[in-house]
């Protein structure tokens, strides 16, 4: 067997990890690209053994960048969602986690040259059209990954990276309410049909007779839970205009509930056949701003205090994020105007990923 090698780093970003490339080093071609794609993973075995994949959703992402030619942005961030079986490719999300690292993967790849202690650089997220600001450390212009930020899903600790997500509302559907509707119910189900960052049907784990502090291991052994989401979940595409989504990521999933400390609320993230081991930073901003607005299913939740900028804490299977959401509430109708996290990124090695000669030239 010939073999072809692809340029590539492979890095953590956030709580997900996968391979982030020059997008010139990659078919143009989307459909050759898939194919490129799901050979780099070893998409089609559940331990992806032929591949770089982990065997989880968290661990078949990829990121390709290209200098923007955008007037805002600096970089473009194209995503792609590989799967762990089915060796299928969705380009239809993109992933906040995974773009934690692509700040510091574009100094890395020469795509950014930072000239200060630390480098703002402006992502185009192609996928959906949003706009991030991120902030990466840099001392003496090169990029360190040493620091004192820690987050819940990741051991140790790692330089921070702040990433502001600004005019999310909609972006992928185009209304923050795709449906029109604060509530709607699916199945005998009552849901907000949501788009920040991320589309996301948001339903009350008390009505799956679930007290949403169930681990991700008894989430994902509960097959009667996710049959019926599934249910309600592709009805709820529909109806946001999204299409049949039986093939597709979107709209994700996310159970609530309320907290003992009324400033956090309880949360559980699906991606979507499996349970999220954590806290996607994009489906975590839409969840935060559905606990913020009223007449949503999330409504009486948690205690909302005073001011245009709150953050939100989300508890998780494996411990807390913070969003820091700024909004605006004009006669009862919640505005979203940007949200900030901060997360973290490592480089774990570089070099070639190499893949059969003839799935590249076929």
């Amino acid at each position: 067997m010939t073999q072809i090698g692809i340029p590539y780093f492979f890095m953590r970003g956030g709580s997900s990890r996968g391979p982030y490339f020059n997008r010139a080093d990659l078919p143009s071609d989307l459909d050759k690209l898939a194919e490129v794609l799901i050979a780099v993973v070893g998409s089609g075995h559940p331990l992806n053994i032929d591949g770089i994949g982990g065997g989880n959703a968290v661990t078949t992402k990829v990121a390709m960048l290209s200098k923007s030619n955008d007037d805002w942005a600096d970089i473009d961030y194209f995503f792609a969602q590989v799967s762990v079986e089915d060796k299928t490719v969705d380009y239809k999300p993109t992933c906040g986690n995974i773009l934690s690292g692509v700040g510091s993967a574009a100094i890395e790849m020469g795509l950014v040259r930072p000239k200060a202690d630390f480098a703002e650089i402006k992502i185009l997220a192609i996928n959906t059209g949003a706009r991030i600001l991120a902030k990466v450390q840099t001392p003496n212009g090169k990029i360190t990954y040493d620091g004192n930020a820690k987050i819940d899903g990741v051991p140790g600790t790692a330089a921070p990276v702040e990433l502001n997500f600004m005019d999310v509302a909609g972006s992928s559907t185009g209304a923050f309410l795709p449906t029109g509707n604060l509530l709607d119910q699916f199945y005998d189900t009552e849901v907000t049909c949501m788009d920040v960052a991320m589309p996301v049907v948001i339903a009350r784990a008390a009505d799956f007779g679930l007290t949403g502090s169930e681990s991700s291991i008894e989430l994902d052994k509960n097959r009667n839970f996710f049959h019926r989401m599934e249910k309600i979940r592709l009805a709820a595409g529909t109806a946001m205009g999204m299409g049949d989504c039986s093939n597709s990521v979107t709209p994700k999933f996310g159970l609530i509930a309320p907290h003992p400390d009324r400033g956090n609320i309880i949360s559980r993230y699906f991606m979507p056949w499996n349970t999220h081991p954590s806290m996607a930073v994009t489906g975590a901003q839409c969840i935060s701003s559905c606990a913020l607005t009223p007449g949503t299913v999330a409504d009486g939740m948690m205690s909302i205090p005073n001011g245009n900028s709150v953050t939100v804490t989300l508890k998780h299977p494996m411990g807390q994020m913070d969003v820091i959401v700024n909004y605006n509430i004009s006669d009862g109708v919640f505005e979203h105007q940007s949200a900030g996290i901060r997360r973290t990124c490592r480089k774990l090695a570089q070099g070639l990923v190499f893949i059969p000669t003839q799935i590249w030239e076929s």
